[in-house]
């Protein structure tokens, strides 16, 4: 049978035979746990489990995935087959784009049957062409690379290890040592070791819990970390000297704000420390100078301005030869969706209102900016304008002033593609972009910043990721389409398709969606998604209110007590494919992780009947529970995401009143899976493990709710490239099965 004319109809008997054999589902024991706030009780049948430690919850776990076990078996052999065919469309010995810092180009090698990435570096040479040293060397997969060095083989570090991930790496100027941060539980604290590449050896210096991104100082005599709170929120940043004992490691800032998140990075021209306190309504920059370093830390604009901004210091060079200290700022003053300024940090020490900035980029309603570096020569700008990401460069010379010059930016061919930048130097001639569309391999380029003989600049192709297989882009449509919402807003589609797919209305079709944070759903190639386009799959990727899509207001439209916009601009989306005469509106499925998953649980309540299945990734589906709770892993940061429901009653009805878990009722649910890692510090694997019990509960269907959860997984899941393919292969094979789309489409496939 061929996938065009198969529908779950057609698999009823056989089903029926699976259900005889099926275990019945797991039945959570019910302890009322009350919750009180503003006068509402809520009474939680499965708060109880919560406790991580409890034997009767990790047995109750294994019995969920027993019983998903069971209910999917019959879906192993096509799971086998997706994982074959992202296999075998993987160039699984490769290596990446050589990146060069300081005296070394620095890569990474994939080898086949290894589940991890091998970080290595050569050393670069220098000479009188600055663009000819800054073209990375031609390295070949499999082949060896003359003067290599093996800085850190994740095979041998996550040998008899349950879970490898690396939190961050870094290099001395001199290129002598070398820090790296490993995860070995999947909770992301990470351990911090330092490696001398003179002679291989490891330094006594250990760092415990530290959490995302390592740096040393200039000097190489500092390595600065981010220690987390007991929620799990970034709140200290530390400078450790080698060779002295970590418990004397100095405390560089601590944030005690618990709606704050704190990061760090080295200025582009390293000479300053640069701190970043923030929401996502405001933020605050601190900076350190290396070259006096024990006059600590000064502001550069205080969050009582209620600014979000990001600033970035460097030396601008003048007329008369000198330099004069300068600060880029991205920001939102007077611009929504923000702008780039360039101010004289002589200025800062005055009131707000008395200060001169010289505008770099202007505001416009239109172009979201979404960032500013510097280079030596250059500032580069990532911005987007018609939902796409793109990339401009401006000369530093006359910057801020009449004689500024017009921006250049790259160009690219396709109307859906991502332009971002993936890579700069400070004293590099050029800045490393990465390039990617829906069916255009992820590519690198090298784009030669613009001169007075090449204003335009040039861009130079390093490399395409290789996609085996046979692989063919033209096989593929990738269209932009528009589905009007509730209220009338226009909501930007991409809708993917097989070529071969005909619009008779047959076709089985999946809406993705995230929509909050600011975050965009944007193009990007992926091999995994081939197999399901392949069997006749309709994708349409949603660009829901809450992304970043179409600027600032379209953020702000999607979040807070604007939030239930994100649910119905997802439901006015599966509208729209179900009305497109691609597909049978009978065979949709949705799909989405984390506060997507928030929306699958939200769309399951408001819509079932829209739905054939949804499948739920470490989904948020107790949020109100969650942000209640300010103890709870970042619970406090999502304040600005959600609005605070401890304080604020209105928040807290109007969460209630969407919230996934609480809204649960009696329908006929689609086929649900949720899919959850146990070690999960972003989204507690409780709230699926509540929210299937809820669904099972109230469901006055027949389709099967299921959870798996991995056990020894973060929120990104298990490690290991193998691994992960296996976890990609079951969640599409569910989508899949669900569709009844388990067949290729004639031709299609690995060739």
């Amino acid at each position: 049978m061929t996938q065009a004319s198969a529908s779950p109809a057609d698999t009823s008997a056989h089903t029926a035979d699976r259900a005889s054999a099926v275990p019945a589902a797991p039945v959570a024991k019910k302890v009322p746990t009350e919750r009180v706030h503003h006068g509402d009780v809520f009474v939680d049948p499965y708060e109880w489990l919560r406790d991580k430690e409890s034997a009767e919850v990790i047995a109750h776990l294994k019995a969920e995935n027993a019983y998903q076990e069971a209910v999917t078996a019959h879906q192993e052999p096509l799971r086998e087959a997706i994982f074959q065919e992202i296999k075998g469309r993987t160039k699984e010995t490769d290596l990446s784009v050589p990146s060069r810092k300081d005296d070394w180009w620095y890569y990474t090698r994939s080898e086949e049957g290894k589940e991890y990435g091998i970080q290595c570096r050569v050393r670069a040479a220098t000479t009188d062409d600055p663009v000819a040293d800054w073209t990375p060397p031609a390295v070949e997969p499999g082949v060896d690379v003359p003067g290599e060095e093996v800085l850190l083989d994740g095979n041998v570090e996550a040998e008899g290890k349950p879970f490898f991930s690396v939190g961050g790496v870094a290099v001395t100027v001199d290129g002598n040592l070398y820090a790296y941060a490993v995860d070995n539980s999947g909770d992301e604290r990470f351990t911090a070791r330092i490696k001398d590449l003179r002679t291989g050896e490891l330094l006594p210096d250990v760092i415990e819990n530290v959490f995302y991104g390592v740096a040393f100082s200039p000097d190489g005599k500092r390595l600065f970390y981010t220690v987390v709170d007991e929620s799990w929120r970034p709140y200290q940043v530390k400078a450790h000297v080698l060779g002295t004992p970590v418990s004397e490691d100095q405390l560089i800032y601590q944030e005690d704000d618990v709606a704050m998140w704190l990061g760090f990075e080295l200025s582009s021209d390293r000479r300053y420390l640069v701190l970043s306190i923030g929401c996502s309504e405001y933020s605050e920059t601190r900076m350190l100078a290396f070259d006096n370093f024990d006059a600590g830390l000064t502001t550069v604009i205080s969050r009582d301005e209620r600014i979000l901004y990001e600033a970035e210091p460097f030396l601008q060079h003048q007329p008369d030869g000198t330099s004069a200290e300068r600060i880029l700022l991205t920001h939102n003053k007077d611009a929504i969706n923000s702008m780039v300024s360039l101010v004289d940090p002589a200025e800062l020490s005055k009131p707000l209102s008395e200060q001169n900035w010289s505008t770099v980029v202007a505001h416009s309603d239109h172009v979201r900016v979404n960032g500013a570096g510097v280079t030596a020569t250059h500032a580069v700008v990532s911005i987007r304008k018609d939902t796409i990401e793109r990339v401009q460069v401006l000369p530093l010379a006359g910057l801020g002033t009449e004689t500024q010059q017009a921006a250049v930016e790259p160009a690219f061919d396709e109307e859906l593609y991502t332009a971002s930048v993936s890579g700069t130097d400070y004293k590099a001639p050029v800045i490393r972009v990465g390039y990617t569309s829906y069916f255009t391999p992820s590519r690198v380029y090298d784009f030669v910043l613009p001169t007075e003989q090449k204003p335009a600049g040039e861009l130079l192709l390093q490399k395409e990721s290789p996609v085996l297989g046979g692989y063919d882009g033209d096989d593929y449509v990738a269209t932009r389409e528009w589905a009007t919402a509730a209220d009338g807003t226009k909501v930007p589609l991409s809708v993917l398709r097989h070529k071969s797919v005909q619009q008779d209305g047959t076709a089985p079709g999946l809406v993705y969606g995230y929509g909050s944070y600011e975050m965009s759903m944007d193009p990007g190639f992926g091999i995994p998604r081939l197999s399901l386009l392949d069997r006749g799959i309709v994708m349409v990727i949603a660009h829901i209110r809450g992304g970043g899509e179409l600027g600032r207001h379209w953020y702000e439209d999607g979040k807070k007590l604007n939030k239930k916009n994100t649910f119905t601009d997802f439901i006015a989306a599966t509208d729209w494919l179900a009305g497109s005469g691609w597909v049978d509106s009978s065979r949709i499925a949705a799909m989405g992780g984390s506060a997507g998953g928030l929306l699958m649980g939200a769309v399951a309540n408001m819509a079932p009947e829209k739905y054939a299945a949804v499948l739920a990734q470490v989904p948020f589906v107790d949020a109100l529970t969650s942000v209640l709770d300010p103890e709870l892993p970042l619970s406090a940061l999502e304040w600005e995401e959600w609005g605070n429901p401890i304080t604020d009653p209105d928040v807290y009805a109007y969460m209630k009143s969407y919230s996934p878990y609480e809204n649960v009722h009696a329908v006929a649910y689609p086929k649900v899976a949720a899919v959850t890692s146990f070690n999960d510090t972003r989204v507690l694997y409780v709230e699926p493990a509540k929210w299937v019990q809820a669904l099972r509960n109230a469901t006055t269907g027949q389709e099967p709710i299921v959870m798996k959860i991995e056990m020894e997984g973060g929120h990104g899941g298990a490690s290991g490239r193998y691994v992960q393919w296996r976890e990609r292969a079951w969640d599409y094979a569910f989508v899949a099965d669900s569709l009844g789309a388990n067949e290729l489409l004639p031709g299609a496939g690995l060739k």
